[in-house]
Formats: structure tokens, sequence, C-alpha cells
């Protein structure tokens, strides 16, 4: 007997591990909301199996380190980036990891617990949708255009709402498993 899982999740074992051990599971923790943030950046116009893959080596780049030292990452350092296959090789992408963590490093500067501050937008409790169907779930909601907002507000890139919904529900600010998906209460 197979475990029933939404419909997007293929048979790859990366993509089953990331569904039944992350996606949609409620995270308070700092470094990894800063990943996943960054990472549903990376996809932009890709697929969300492309950053997996390549994951390990955004790890070894970027995510190994605090988010204080991203945040000092030179040009060069980044340019120099681009001759590693694990990664998007895009100067635009990688160079918004390091903005959001010059962005993170200015709300924290301010007293702002950032991740309370992200976990305001759906007060603080997951917000768990009637999802019959993942090609019925929205692509985004006035609850991410007003993450975008304030993020881009706050110097951050590439994190439009399209991206801060998928970031609500890969961290489970949301959950959109679907109805019948047997990782929908976890």
């Amino acid at each position: 007997m197979s475990i029933q899982r939404c419909g997007w999740c293929s048979n790859d074992p990366l993509y089953m591990a990331y569904h039944d051990h992350e996606w949609g599971k409620a995270s308070h923790d700092e470094a990894h909301l800063f990943e996943m943030l960054c990472l549903e950046g990376q996809q932009a116009g890709l697929s969300w199996i492309t950053v997996l893959k390549k994951r390990d080596s955004y790890r070894q780049h970027f995510f190994q380190y605090n988010i204080a030292e991203i945040a000092q990452f030179s040009d060069l350092k980044l340019e120099q980036m681009l001759q590693d296959a694990g990664l998007i090789r895009h100067i635009g992408k990688l160079k918004a990891i390091r903005d959001n963590a010059i962005a993170w490093q200015h709300l924290k500067q301010q007293n702002i617990d950032v991740v309370d501050w992200l976990w305001g937008f759906v007060e603080h409790q997951s917000l768990d949708n009637d999802v019959a169907d993942y090609r019925q779930a929205p692509a985004q909601t006035d609850l991410s255009l007003a993450l975008s907002k304030a993020l881009k507000k706050n110097g951050f890139k590439f994190i439009g709402p399209t991206t801060c919904y998928a970031f609500m529900q890969a961290v489970g600010m949301v959950n959109d498993h679907e109805n019948h998906c047997a990782f929908k209460s976890n």
C-alpha cells in the first residue's frame, strides 16, 4: 500500500523527502526561514525540483554561514560563484541572497524579531487550507501580496507575491497539503 501524497509530488526520492519532512511544516528557525525565502527566489522561472537538486551547493556557498556573514559577501565572491554549475548561474539571483541578508540584518538592527515579524502575517498560526487538488490552490493571496510589499519595502529582492506564497507554503505558514494527503495534519 503506497502513501498518499499531494499530486505535485513526483516519485523522485528528493522530492518525496522534501514533501514528507519539510513542506508545510511550521518552522520558526531563523536560518531555515532565511534559507527558504532565498531558495524560493532562486526558483523564479524554474521548477522547484531544480532548486532542490542544487540545495546542497547553496548550503555550501551560503547557508552554512550565518546571515551576518552572508551580508558581507563581495560582488567578486558572488561572481566567482557563477563558475559552480551546482548553483543557478544568475548573478541577480545570487546577489539577491546577499541583499536579503543585508535587509534581514537591517530589520534586526531596528530591534525587529524577523521570525516573529514574518509569522505575524498569519497571526502566528499556520493557516490550514481546504485543498482538494493542488491545481486549485492559489499561486498568491492577499497575505502573500502584503508580505511581498513589506519585504520589498525593507530591501528584499526576488520576493514577489507568488514567491512569497511558495515560501509561506514551504515553511508551514499555510498548509496546502491536499485533503487526501497523508501529511495534511503533520
